[in-house]
Parts: structure tokens; C-alpha cells; sequence
């Protein structure tokens, strides 16, 4: 997105492809295949992108006997000096020698594009791997604890390294962790927030001579920033990097997957405790979350002396069953051969921000930032911040809908309307959603939150020469809408509106008055969905998913969607407006909560909890 101050419109980490304008969209799918064919030239075969992160691409390709690799691209678009950190981190990585760790086999510098040529880490990393199976068994989140303190315990250990430093990965998280299914192994990737450490557990400087000591730097920080939902406080903060950053990324990994959540800002509310996690292991996560660095610090160090009581652990071959009780109603529909990619858009926000002065992170030079809404997210309470992550969340799945979630004195009222098109995603889903409610339970505020799901595959781009003209739609471009099943008799005591909560304070986009008058025909006829209009200097988006309720009236509402295209041409100004409508009112409410239970596992797994 061009202006700053829409960033923070789209919770997801990464924009889909379907909402760049064209030109943006056909550059990125030509350097795809440009990336794709430099290795096929090379070689190699079953090339695929793998994935995206703020400072490059990641393909993967296998030789002609089937060795598996990867290869990471900087980003072209990047400053100069920030595409070089790919050097860096090719240096670092090749510097480690531990099974757990994929080896580095080249790097090259093919004119201004950087490439690191490495080993693939076989399986699924565990972001991935916790969206197809909801939150993992104690028994596997114990399993992965040990094998990663083994990694940390290495990279800690000086004696094992040539420089005689210990190193820090300083990006611990779920997707940085591959997790082998088949063998149970995992592997630690992605290492370009790594570094050699400052200062050692015991904050020591790691300078081992006194020629080391005088060349160091002892005022400012080496460390990378790293994912800011994963990290500690002191990487976030600046400070002299060191091994605690990595046991708070392994603390935040550990809690995540055993919660199924995207971050660590949500132990207040889900704490450790109630995760149904081995009591020792709950309890060392807890301290480890705490906001008092000493505590941090001895949990650390506890931590890596109970290695041998967790190794020793006796648990249950099989791993446990996650049963889920949804707390709000989800539909489910079969796949269809639409092919669905989420977005989630939500509004009224401003309200969980804490406050509104500049942020501690606004000066800091580091693009992996920009995809974290530093000026919005970082006004917000822990908690607050783990339901936007929350919500974010639910855009990894193939979902539409809304949620209207409106804070009161005496509790958390809920309307929704959610339908979940891969059955078998069932229960990862719904354990996503019911985290979202119970982060609502624990914020203590007076206000309202709205967000739509839609396909972005469905986004109408218009797009003009600049903004002294007119956004005019090509003849074949329509507002497209599905038809229900079964018609819906209206029941008007029931119906949810377009405009019953008011102009929403965190748009900007005023749209005129004609739009505004069939809008208003729109919400007299029963349906469901969202219609979001994003205004760009030369680009206008038009998202939606609507579904018509009362099939009688299917004339009418084409003709109204058809009225919306021909006035866009009337459309002035910058900013974003949306508008969402449920197909009827079923409010569900939930009393506050400061934690939930504790819940642990059992002293004997043959028994019964």
C-alpha cells in the first residue's frame, strides 16, 4: 500500500497478490517466474515459492537426484544496505555446524540480486502445521521444547564455535520452526535476524581479547528486530543483543503452539497454566512471559536445568485429543472450485489503543516493521493487541463473513456470522475463534470492534491516470454476489443494518451522497456480507462478499450493485469505508474474565483428568 496511514487497514501479515494494482501485481508474478527460470537454467527441478518475509522470497527446486533445497532472494525494492544483510546472514548460518540447522551451500550476487543457495529442512514449519491441526498435544509441545533447547544450548555453547562467541538466531518463532512428521525432529530456519551476541546469560561482554574488547562496540546494539509478536522486551527495546533473546522467542514459540495462537501477547488472558501443559513446563513458560526481567532471566535459567526432569517425563504414546466446544456458531460449506484467499478488514479500533503518541518504534530503520502496523498496534495493551493478532489469524483459514463485537460494562456481546468453506480445517477454526472471544472476555473497556472476511480473489480494481480524473469502470466489471441455498423470509425485528452503529471513526473515506442512497436501497433488501470501498491516488478497490437472502428480490439488488458501478465516477478524496451486514441479529454474551482456569496434564497419563 502506498500511504502510510492505510497500512494498518489489513491485519494480515502479507497482502494477497489480488489486492495489488495491476501494474504492482504483473511485476511481482514476472519476477516470480524470472527467479523460477534462473534456477530451472541452473538446473534445477519441482522449483516452487515457498514463502515471503519483509526482506525476501524463498524457492524451493531438487537436483537431479532428488536433494532438496532452498534458495532465499532479497527483495529488489529494498535499500541497498538492507538487501546486503543477505551476505550476512549467509556468513552466520555457514559458520554453524548442527543437524538442526540447514546448511548454507552458497552465496552468490547475481548483478544487484542476492541468493543464498542452502539445504532444505525437511517437513512443515509448525505456523503451518498448528493451522491444520489447531493447537498442539502437550505431549509434541514437550517434545519440541526439548529438541529447540538443544539448538539454543548449542548456539550458547562458545566452545563449540571457531569465533568463540556464542550466537543468537533473534527470530524464534512457529514458521522459523520445521517440524518433521515422520521422524518428530525439528529444525530452526530463516536466520536473518541473527547475529553474534554482545553479552553472554550473565550480560557479560562476549569480547574475548583485549583486542576484541577495544574493536567492540559497547554502546549501540547489533540485534536485529526479528517478528515483534514473538520477541522479548529487551530485543525490542534495543537492547546489546544475547542468548535471553532466544529463550524468549522459544517461550513465545512454546506458547503459541500449545494455544494455537500468532503471538505472545496473549498470556494474560490464555494463560500458560490453562493450556493443559505438563505443570513444571506450564509454569517455567508463565515465569519466562513475566514482566519482570529477573523473573525472566531465572525461568531461562530454570528452564535449561529441568532439561533432564523433561527428558525423563513420562507422558502418553498417543498424543491427546483436542476437544472444542465453539462458543459462537460456525457454518460449514464444501469446497467449491473457487479457490478462497481471506483477507480480514477491520475498523472501530481506535478505541484499544492505550495511547496516541508516537511510538518507541517509529525511528527504528528496520523493514521488517512495516508489516506490523507500528503506529497503530503499538498503542495497544498486551492483551488487546493478541484479539487483533486473533482475528488476524482467522484470515489464514478459507473463511467469509463478520464479527461485531461490542464491549459493555457487564460484558462481551457478540454478533457473527462465519462460514469455513474446508471442513477439515474444522477444529484448528474453531479453536482460532474461540481464542478470539476469550482475548474479548479479557479486555476491560467500553467499545466496539467490527471486522469482514472476504476472497480477495473477488476485489474489483479500477484504477485512473491521477487524481484529477475520474474512476471509470471497465464495461464488464461487476459487483458479483452469491445466492443462498434456501430463501430467507425477512424478519424485521431480527434484521442487522448497514448504518446502525454509526459512521465508523476510524474511516475517512466520505462517499457521496448518491452511492449513500443506494447503499441505503441495499440494506432495505435481506442479505449478508460487506462492501469495502479503498480509495488510493490512482487506484480504487472495491471488496465484497455478499450473499442474497430473499431471492425474490434478486433484480433489485443487481440493479443496485450495477448503480454502484456507474456512480464511482463521483467518488472524491482518499481513505477507506466499509460496511458490513449480518444476515440477522443472534447475539451471544460472554461475562469479562481476567484468566481463564488453570488446566493441567496429568501426573499420570493412564488416569483420567
Amino acid at each position: 500500500m502506498h500511504e502510510n496511514k492505510l497500512q494498518h487497514f489489513y491485519i494480515a501479515e502479507e497482502q494477497s497478490i489480488y489486492l495489488l494494482n495491476n501494474k504492482d501485481a504483473e511485476k511481482l508474478k514476472a519476477w516470480v517466474e524470472l527467479c523460477q527460470q534462473q534456477l530451472s537454467l541452473l538446473g534445477y527441478k519441482n522449483i516452487a515459492l515457498l514463502g515471503k518475509g519483509a526482506y525476501g522470497f524463498v524457492f524451493n527446486g531438487d537436483d537431479d537426484v532428488g536433494n532438496e533445497f532452498v534458495f532465499k532472494f532479497s527483495r529488489m525494492n529494498l535499500p541497498q544496505h538492507v538487501q546486503d544483510r543477505l551476505a550476512e546472514e549467509a556468513e552466520i548460518q555457514g559458520e554453524l555446524f548442527h543437524s538442526r540447522i540447514p546448511k548454507v551451500i552458497q552465496y552468490y550476487k547475481i548483478k544487484r540480486q542476492s541468493i543464498v543457495h542452502m539445504q532444505r529442512a525437511p517437513g512443515i514449519d509448525l505456523e503451518q502445521y498448528c493451522q491444520l491441526h489447531g493447537p498442539l498435544p502437550a505431549e509434541l509441545v514437550v517434545n519440541i521444547a526439548i529438541q529447540l533447547a538443544d539448538i539454543l544450548l548449542y548456539l550458547r555453547d562458545c566452545s563449540q564455535h571457531e569465533k568463540g562467541k556464542p550466537y543468537v538466531h533473534g527470530d524464534i518463532k512457529p514458521s522459523n520452526v520445521v517440524y518433521n512428521e515422520k521422524t518428530g525432529k525439528v529444525y530452526l530456519v530463516d536466520w536473518g535476524s541473527s547475529v553474534i551476541a554482545q553479552l553472554d546469560t550473565y550480560g557479560q561482554n562476549t569480547a574475548n581479547s583485549i583486542m576484541d574488547l577495544m574493536s567492540s562496540d559497547l554502546q549501540n546494539t547489533n540485534a536485529r528486530l526479528g517478528d515483534i509478536y514473538f520477541i522479548g522486551p529487551e530485543q525490542i527495546s534495543g537492547a546489546m543483543s544475547s542468548p535471553r533473546f532466544d529463550e524468549q522467542g522459544l517461550a513465545a514459540t512454546l506458547y503459541a503452539i500449545a494455544s494455537g495462537q500468532s503471538c505472545r501477547y496473549g498470556h494474560q488472558v490464555i494463560s500458560p497454566l490453562s493450556l493443559g501443559l505438563p505443570k513444571l513446563l506450564a509454569k517455567i513458560i508463565e515465569a519466562m512471559l513475566s514482566d519482570d526481567k529477573k523473573t525472566r532471566n531465572s525461568a531461562g535459567d530454570y528452564f535449561f536445568k529441568q532439561l533432564p526432569y523433561l527428558k525423563n517425563m513420562v507422558m502418553a504414546k498417543q498424543h491427546t485429543l483436542l476437544k472444542i466446544t465453539p462458543l459462537i456458531p460456525i457454518w460449514l460449506k464444501l469446497k467449491s472450485d473457487e479457490v478462497i484467499d481471506t483477507v480480514v478488514y477491520g475498523s472501530r479500533k481506535s478505541f484499544l489503543r492505550e495511547s496516541t503518541g508516537s511510538s518507541k518504534l517509529n525511528d527504528i530503520d528496520d523493514a521488517q516493521l512495516e508489516k506490523y502496523y507500528k503506529n497503530f498496534l503499538m498503542g495497544m495493551g498486551d492483551t488487546e493487541k493478541a484479539f487483533i493478532a486473533a482475528v488476524g489469524r482467522l484470515g489464514n483459514f478459507p473463511v467469509v463473513g463478520g464479527l461485531a463485537i461490542r464491549w459493555q460494562t457487564d460484558g462481551v456481546y457478540i454478533d457473527s456470522n462465519l462460514t469455513l468453506f474446508d471442513p477439515h480445517l474444522k477444529t484448528s477454526f474453531q479453536s482460532a475463534v474461540n481464542n478470539m472471544v476469550h482475548l474479548a472476555q479479557g479486555i476491560h473497556r467500553i467499545g466496539m470492534f467490527k471486522s469482514c472476511l472476504f476472497n480477495a480473489r473477488n476485489t474489483l480494481h479500477v484504477e485512473r491516470r491521477n487524481s484529477e480524473h475520474n474512476f471509470i469502470a471497465q464495461p464488464e466489471q461487476k459487483i458479483s454476489f452469491d445466492i443462498s441455498d434456501i430463501a430467507e423470509v425477512d424478519d424485521i425485528t431480527r434484521l442487522h443494518s448497514y448504518f446502525e452503529d454509526g459512521k465508523d471513526p476510524d474511516e475517512y473515506l466520505y462517499l457521496p451522497d448518491e452511492i449513500m442512497g443506494v447503499l441505503a436501497r441495499l440494506n432495505l433488501i435481506h442479505h449478508t456480507g460487506c462492501i469495502i470501498f479503498e480509495v488510493l491516488p490512482t487506484h480504487l478497490k472495491i471488496h465484497s462478499y455478499l450473499m442474497l437472502l430473499n431471492h425474490e428480490k434478486e433484480a433489485e439488488f443487481t440493479e443496485c450493485l450495477t448503480k454502484i458501478i456507474t456512480l464511482l465516477p463521483t467518488i472524491k478524496g482518499q481513505g477507506i469505508s466499509g460496511f458490513m451486514k449480518l444476515p440477522y441479529k443472534d447475539t451471544r454474551f460472554f461475562e469479562h474474565i481476567s484468566a481463564l482456569p488453570e488446566s493441567y496434564y496429568p501426573k499420570n497419563p493412564k488416569t483420567k483428568k
